[in-house]
């Protein structure tokens, strides 16, 4: 009794490997162009270091802000900024305080 033996097809061996040679090109574009590559790692650390100044600049805003605010506090309220204020404010004066004119600017 004879048996006959299929011969493997060369062209099966050569799909797959090609297949996987274009996946791992694939991996190697998105490891150098991808959203989490080489090139994109770059534009996020500027990124991080332009946010980092703008978070300074906010924060300095922010601290300036709660010490205008602590102004406020009833246990520390100075009553001489606050007639300072109310009489800017109320374009008045005290018939006590001295007054300087100046020329106004050109």
């Amino acid at each position: 009794m004879t048996t006959r033996l299929k011969r493997p097809a060369v062209f099966r061996h050569f799909f797959i490997g090609t297949l996987l040679i274009a996946f791992q090109a694939y991996l190697g574009y998105s490891a150098i162009n991808g959203h989490f590559g080489i090139a994109s790692q770059k534009q996020m650390l500027s990124d991080i270091e332009v946010l980092k100044a703008r978070q300074a600049s906010l924060q300095a805003q922010i601290d300036a802000y709660k010490q205008r605010i602590s102004l406020f506090d009833p246990q520390k309220l100075d009553p001489d900024i606050v007639s300072e204020n109310a009489r800017a404010l109320l374009s008045m004066a005290d018939p006590r305080d001295i007054i300087v004119r100046l020329p106004p600017a050109k």
